[in-house]
């Protein structure tokens, strides 16, 4: 058992603040290798400049780069970024509240929850803040996968109109269900690795060191992620396909739905192209998690330092004399109280 516990010298706000920046910064400095990822997943019929076609040989990731970069411009190598950054305000929230709610269903009187509970609770909140963003999902697939010298969208919200009007609202719902299905094995292989950490490092969960941890979260997510991987290749596919777009938006293989796009990835690449993409995702983890949480770190430090819990936002020093358990209302309260009361001091008297 763990108890949840979150930091209550921060405001709602300032969480999900620290969150999206630290996030956004996180997605952009590793935007080309999500390009890279999706692009692999997708295939790329090869009929647009700079992108491997059809039937040629695995492009490393560095040709691909400079491929996209001669063809399409530097910014090609950042498609899609802006709209997955937007996708992190709409999603944390919704996680965030959903994971508030649901935890409570898995708590037990003294606050506590085990850790297969809170691994549940985590997956179900990102399945429905992703149900509920899955259209921007879909539009930053459709804005990474087009050629930018001939774009079939000018930006996000016209992606959004021409998708509704030329192919209906269901169309921003394609490959949801794959969602579902991926975040069995993602919640499995989650849980299967963090009940052995400790055999890992020889030592109990609850003195792992801040490095530690880190590499634990980098192995969860990679672990995790290369067994959910099948799934959202297909979902890629599905989410890129469209007879509204030319060459039916680039994707290798031609399918009339999810299974049946399973057995022609199968067909034609083997098993193995279920996982196409996969080493750039990975590649991506270490950088995507090192930022994240280092970029969250000093966010959460500006913010205790401008709540009067630290004396510097370059450090963790407390600030002497306030109460850290205080809620940063209460603290503001208690400062203006301690400011504006009236405290008579008593002179001492001598009584003979």
């Amino acid at each position: 058992m763990a108890p949840w516990r979150r930091d209550v010298r921060l405001s709602w706000g300032q969480r999900l603040g620290c969150a999206g920046l630290s996030g956004a910064l996180s997605l952009s400095l590793t935007a080309p290798l999500e390009v890279a990822t999706v692009l692999a997943q997708v295939g790329g019929s090869g009929r647009g400049p700079g992108v491997p076609a059809r039937g040629s040989p695995p492009t490393g990731l560095l040709r691909l780069g400079l491929r996209l970069g001669r063809a399409q411009g530097l910014r090609a190598l950042w498609k899609g970024n802006g709209v997955a950054c937007l996708h992190l305000g709409p999603s944390g929230a919704l996680q965030l509240a959903a994971y508030r709610k649901l935890v409570l269903l898995f708590m037990d009187d003294l606050g506590c929850v085990s850790q297969w509970s809170a691994i549940v609770a985590g997956s179900l909140a990102g399945m429905v803040a992703t149900i509920v963003t899955y259209p921007i999902d879909v539009v930053k697939t459709r804005l990474i996968v087009q050629n930018l010298l001939e774009p079939s969208y000018t930006g996000i919200l016209h992606a959004f109109y021409t998708i509704y009007h030329q192919e209906g609202f269901l169309a921003l719902y394609r490959g949801v269900s794959l969602t579902v299905l991926g975040a069995v094995p993602f919640s499995i292989g989650s849980f299967l690795v963090y009940m052995n950490l400790d055999k890992l490092w020889n030592e109990p969960r609850d003195r792992f060191s801040p490095l530690q941890n880190f590499a634990n979260g980098c192995l969860v997510a990679g672990v995790a992620q290369s067994l959910s991987f099948p799934f959202d290749t297909v979902k890629r596919k599905m989410q890129a396909q469209s007879p509204c777009l030319p060459h039916y938006g680039g994707v290798d293989v031609h399918f009339s739905g999810m299974v049946d796009c399973f057995r022609q990835i199968v067909k034609t690449q083997g098993v193995l192209g279920l996982w196409n993409g996969l080493m750039p995702n990975l590649l991506k983890i270490v950088p995507y998690f090192g930022i994240m949480f280092s970029s969250f770190e000093f966010c959460k430090r500006v913010c205790l330092y401008r709540n009067g819990y630290i004396v510097s936002p370059w450090s963790s020093k407390l600030t002497p004399g306030v109460d850290q358990s205080l809620r940063p209302e209460e603290l503001q309260e208690f400062k203006k109280f301690l400011r504006n009361g009236n405290f008579e001091r008593r002179k001492p008297t001598i009584e003979n």
